[in-house]
């Protein structure tokens, strides 16, 4: 069902593109939009290797949450190491492409306690997490994309 990387040579291995998953703050969600025109917004996520997931947080309504509504699928993209090379005096990249299912997380508990994980990421001291999700936690919509299909690869720019 998934296209496999038309150039071998470039993809990442699977433990390479989780790396980038982990280490990068910010990825492009791509949902199928109302009219058939796609819509794809950046957004801070954080990846939960061990159940396959990815979380996000967002507004309780609007354009992304209509069109989850109509259909689940999405695609997530992240991009990153970018670097020159001397030798070829060309940028390098990597970037990691998720398809998967996207939902809200109706359950509060469980939003919760992935704002917090999320929080981790950004936030500089657990103390800091810990006093933004008493507060304002329970305010904050997540998101939960199960991924289905992953790869990665790196290109050369040029």
């Amino acid at each position: 069902m998934f296209r496999p990387i038309r150039k071998k040579k470039n993809a990442l291995t699977d433990e390479e593109a989780k790396k980038l998953l982990h280490k990068e703050r910010r990825g492009v969600l791509a949902v199928y939009g109302k009219e058939g025109y796609p819509y794809a917004v950046p957004v801070n996520y954080f990846y939960d290797e061990e159940n396959e997931k990815i979380y996000f947080h967002g507004a309780k309504a609007g354009h992304k949450v209509e069109a989850l509504k109509e259909n689940d699928k999405v695609c997530f993209t992240v991009l990153g190491n970018e670097e020159i090379r001397e030798e070829e005096w060309a940028p390098f990249m990597q970037s990691t492409i998720i398809f998967g299912r996207c939902r809200l997380l109706d359950d509060q508990d469980e939003a919760i306690k992935r704002v917090a994980q999320f929080a981790m990421k950004y936030y500089p001291s657990k103390e800091l997490v810990d006093k933004e999700v008493s507060e304002d936690g329970r305010a904050v919509q997540m998101f939960e994309i199960s991924i289905e299909h992953m790869s990665g690869k790196q290109v050369k720019e040029i």
